[in-house]
């Protein structure tokens, strides 16, 4: 039986929803944060987000390699709520990541999510080392959502100047 080919995790950020979705919809902001993508650009003249834009993602697997460049289409846009997009051939997503973001006290619950394609290539994959990839997406997750964190939690003014957070 395979398991759950599917996770997320989920931060509090001290900011609104509005300013969480300008960050995590921002792809080309992406290499900032996240352990493995370390570079993103829109395709096709696209500037910016919206459902069927398409974008590719600088990858460098594990942190250690191989690198290379994953094809990815935006599946979900919605300002301040949700941004979503499939990662594969267009049509052909082999997995799909998510961010949705709940108001919550003073600030913002993002969860970022990844589910892979029910097929059976990748049930074989996640069968024999799922446990191990699951656990490296957990982790990347966790620390992209801290370090978004860091980020929107800093000062205004020291984000205006464009200084660096000390994580």
């Amino acid at each position: 039986m395979v398991e759950r080919m599917q996770d997320s995790v989920t931060v509090h950020i001290k900011a609104p929803p509005d300013e969480v979705w300008t960050l995590v919809s921002d792809i080309t902001r992406i290499g900032s944060y996240s352990p493995e993508t370390f570079d993103a650009e829109w395709l096709d003249g696209g500037t910016g987000p919206e459902v069927g834009a398409r974008f590719r993602g600088h990858v460098k697997r594990n942190g250690k390699g191989p690198t290379y460049w994953s094809p990815c289409v935006v599946t979900s846009c919605v300002p301040g709520r949700e941004f979503g997009f499939g990662v594969g051939p267009p049509g052909k997503a082999l997995n799909n990541w998510r961010y949705v973001l709940e108001p919550a006290g003073d600030g913002t619950d993002v969860t970022e999510s990844f589910r892979l394609a029910d097929t059976l290539p990748l049930k074989i994959y996640w069968t024999l080392l799922g446990w191990a990839r699951g656990r490296t997406n957990r982790n990347g997750m966790r620390t992209t959502l801290e370090r978004m964190k860091a980020e929107l939690e800093r000062p205004s003014d020291e984000r205006d100047r464009g200084e660096e957070s000390v994580t």
